[in-house]
C-alpha cells in the first residue's frame, strides 16, 4: 500500500522549511536519484518500493524533483504522479554500453528510447553516461593501475560521435545533455574527464559532475569545478564511505558492483566529501542547475537516508548563504552596510 502523500500545501511547507531566504543558490532545484530505493544495477539491492511510494517518500523528504526511477509509470502517467505531488522530473538517465572500441551496435536505439521518455514526460536533462564494462568494473577506484583497458583513439571518436548525434536530437525536442563520468567505466579518471570535456560540443553537451564518482575515480570536486566552470550544468551530489574507498583502492573489493553491495556511497555529511567547498565552488559561479543527491545503497530505510542527505545539503546551503552576506558586508564601502 502506498504512503499518505502530503498535499500540495504540505510539501510546499516542507520545502519552504528546507529552502529559505538568504541560501545560497537560489537559482538551483534539488532532486535526488531512486536508485536509493531500487537499485538499478544490484539487483539484491532492491527494496521492492513500488512507484507510488517511492514518490510519496521523494516529496515527504523536501525534494523538488527526481530522476526517472526503475518502475516508474511513463508519459501522462507519470506526468500526473508528479504534478499531484509538486515533482519535476530532473533526468533521464542513459547508460551507453561500450568495449575499447567505443559504444557497441544498437547504442542509438537505445538513447532514443531514454529520450522518448524524458520528452513525453515532460522532463528537462538527458543524462550520459558509460555503462559499466568488463575489465573497468573490476578496476573502479584504481583505473590508473598497469594492465587497465582503456579507450582506442577510434573509441573515443565513436563516443563523441554518439554523444553528439543523441544530444542534437535532444536540443530539437528542447531538452539539454549532460555526460557523467562514472566509477567502473571508460571515463572515470581526471584525464579521462579531461579528455571527454576536451572531444566534445560545449554548446551541446554539459558535464554532469558526480562528485562522488570523481572521488572514486581520484579527482578533486572542488578543483574539477573550479576548472570546468560553466561546462557542468548539472551534479549529483554524493559522499563516499573512506573506509569502504580504501578498500576499493587496494583491491580488497572485488570491483564497483562489491564497493555498493558495502554502502561505498553514504549519506552526504557521512563520508569524505567536502560539501562546503562544493557549494562555495557553485555559489562562485550562481550556479542554476540541478543538484541531485543520491547514494546508491543504504544501511536503513531509503528515505531515512533521503531525509538525511536532503537536511545537510540544507544546512550547507544556509552556510554558504551566510558566509556570502558576511563577505559582502566586510567589503561594503565604508560608510555602507553590504545586502541581505
Amino acid at each position: 500500500m502506498s504512503a499518505i502523500a502530503p498535499t500540495p500545501r504540505d510539501h510546499g511547507a516542507i520545502r519552504a522549511v528546507l529552502r529559505r531566504h538568504g541560501d545560497a543558490l537560489p537559482r538551483a532545484s534539488i532532486g535526488t536519484v531512486p536508485i536509493l530505493w531500487n537499485n538499478v544495477d544490484v539487483a539484491e539491492l532492491r527494496h521492492g518500493t513500488d512507484a507510488a511510494t517511492v514518490l510519496d517518500e521523494i516529496t515527504r523528504t523536501g525534494f523538488e524533483g527526481t530522476q526517472l526511477g526503475l518502475g516508474f509509470p511513463t508519459g501522462d502517467d507519470l506526468r500526473s504522479a508528479l504534478g499531484a505531488r509538486g515533482l519535476r522530473l530532473a533526468e533521464v538517465y542513459a547508460a551507453i554500453p561500450a568495449t575499447v572500441d567505443g559504444p557497441t551496435d544498437g547504442t542509438m536505439a537505445e538513447l532514443r528510447e531514454r529520450l522518448r521518455l524524458l520528452h513525453e514526460a515532460d522532463g528537462e536533462v538527458l543524462c550520459l553516461a558509460l555503462d559499466q564494462s568488463p575489465g573497468r568494473e573490476e578496476r573502479a577506484g584504481r583505473a590508473t593501475t598497469p594492465g587497465t583497458p582503456v579507450l582506442s583513439d577510434a573509441g573515443w571518436a565513436s563516443l563523441a560521435e554518439v554523444v553528439h548525434a543523441i544530444a542534437t536530437e535532444a536540443r530539437g525536442l528542447g531538452h539539454r545533455t549532460v555526460f557523467h563520468p562514472h566509477g567502473g567505466t571508460f571515463v572515470e579518471t581526471p584525464a579521462e574527464v579531461e579528455r571527454l570535456v576536451a572531444a566534445t560540443d560545449a554548446d551541446l553537451v554539459g558535464i554532469c559532475l558526480d562528485v562522488g564518482h570523481l572521488i572514486v575515480g581520484g579527482g578533486d570536486p572542488v578543483g574539477t569545478l573550479t576548472a570546468l566552470g560553466e561546462r557542468v550544468t548539472h551534479v549529483h551530489l554524493k559522499d563516499v564511505d573512506a573506509a569502504v574507498l580504501a578498500r576499493l583502492r587496494t583491491g580488497g573489493l572485488a570491483g564497483f558492483d562489491a564497493a555498493i553491495r558495502e554502502r561505498l556511497f553514504t549519506e552526504l555529511g557521512a563520508g569524505v566529501l567536502d560539501l562546503d567547498g562544493v557549494i562555495a565552488a557553485l555559489v562562485r559561479r550562481d550556479y542554476d542547475g540541478w543538484l541531485m543527491v543520491e547514494q546508491d545503497s543504504c544501511w536503513g530505510p531509503p528515505s531515512e537516508s533521503a531525509a538525511i542527505g536532503r537536511r545537510v545539503l540544507a544546512g550547507a546551503l544556509r552556510r554558504a548563504g551566510a558566509a556570502t552576506r558576511n563577505d559582502t558586508a566586510t567589503t561594503a564601502p565604508h560608510g555602507q552596510k553590504g545586502g541581505t
